[in-house]
Order: C-alpha cells, then structure tokens, then sequence
C-alpha cells in the first residue's frame, strides 16, 4: 500500500506540476493583455488629447478670424471715404487761398462742419490719420513722391504731405503720400598717394 500511495502521491505531484504550467502561461497570457491593453489605453488617451488641443486651437483661430472680419469689415468702405474725405480738405483749402468770402462763406463754413463730423465718425471706427510731417520716413506707413533738398531738416524725412495715410486700427488703410529730404551723400575721401 506504501508503494500505491506512494505512486500515487508522484502522480499528484506530476499533475500539479503540469497544472501549475497552464496557470503560469494563462498568468503571463494576462499579464500580457493587460500590458497590451494599458499601452493601448495610453495611445488612445494621447490621441485624445492631442485632438482636443487640435479642436481647440481651431476654435480660437476661427474666434480670431471672426474678430478681425468684424474688426476690418469696413477696410473697403473707409478707403472709398478717404477719396471724399480729400475732396473736402481740397475744397477748405482752395476756399481759404481765395479772401473773398461774402456769398461763400457759409458754404465753406458747411464744408468744414461736414470735414470735421466724417472726420469724427471715421475715428470711431477706427480710421485714424498718420501724422507724417516732420517724421523719419517709414516705407511701412509713407509713400515718397518726391525727394527735395533741404539741409535744414535730417536726410530721408517728411517735409511735405502731399496726401494724408490713414490707418485702420494696426493697419494700414493708405500710406501717406509724402516729399522727403533727400540723403546726403557722404564726402569723397581723399586719394592717398
């Protein structure tokens, strides 16, 4: 019986053996799929957020768009005002160069009012004139017509406008066309023997 029991017990412990290397590989089998699993977890988390970054940011830049089409949406019909905003400067100034000023004075009186309120609702949208006179000459906000010499003023600045800029808020609606001193050349050097 010793021997039977003893058979026996081999055979237990043979099976055991067996049955414990079935419950190794299902353990590593799972620990695998949860290693697989949780790497996939974290590429899928990873694509979420950089889809919601992505969403976001298109929705800013679509909210900026929308600001600056609100902002600028009048670009097109403030530049066609500046054409009647310069015939009312020509008509004040052609006004004032002629000093009789019985029957026409309350025309040019008119005229002024009428510069004065387009001038003030223009700026309340944002149009605003570029002061040029005197200014060193910006190729970003002035137009040279001409050059003139003038050694009283510093080379390459405004000393006559010729026709006002104007800016619509940061940008530019028409650069200021401008006369500017021309640059002095630099002095021959001397020849050395």
């Amino acid at each position: 019986m010793a021997a039977q029991s003893k058979a026996i017990d081999e055979a237990d412990l043979t099976e055991t053996v067996r049955g414990s290397e079935p419950d190794q590989a299902r353990e590593v089998a799972k620990n695998d799929t949860k290693n697989d699993l949780a790497a996939e977890n974290a590429s899928l988390r990873e694509r979420l957020m950089r889809a919601l970054a992505e969403t976001e940011n298109t929705r800013r830049q679509g909210d900026r768009r929308a600001e600056d089409a609100q902002r600028y949406a009048i670009t097109n019909f403030a530049r066609e005002m500046l054409d009647v905003v310069d015939n009312l400067r020509r008509a004040i100034e052609a006004s004032a160069a002629k000093p009789d000023k019985g029957e026409t004075g309350g025309l040019v009186g008119g005229v002024v009012a009428t510069d004065q309120l387009l001038a003030k609702i223009l700026r309340r949208f944002g149009v605003e004139p570029i002061n040029a006179l005197n200014a060193p000459f910006d190729p970003a906000k002035h137009e040279a017509v001409m050059e003139v010499d003038d050694a009283g003023k510093p080379p390459r600045s405004v000393v006559e406008v010729l026709e006002d800029g104007y800016t619509l808020y940061d940008r530019l609606l028409r650069p200021a066309r401008v006369a500017v001193t021309k640059s002095q050349p630099s002095p021959p050097q001397a020849k050395q023997p």
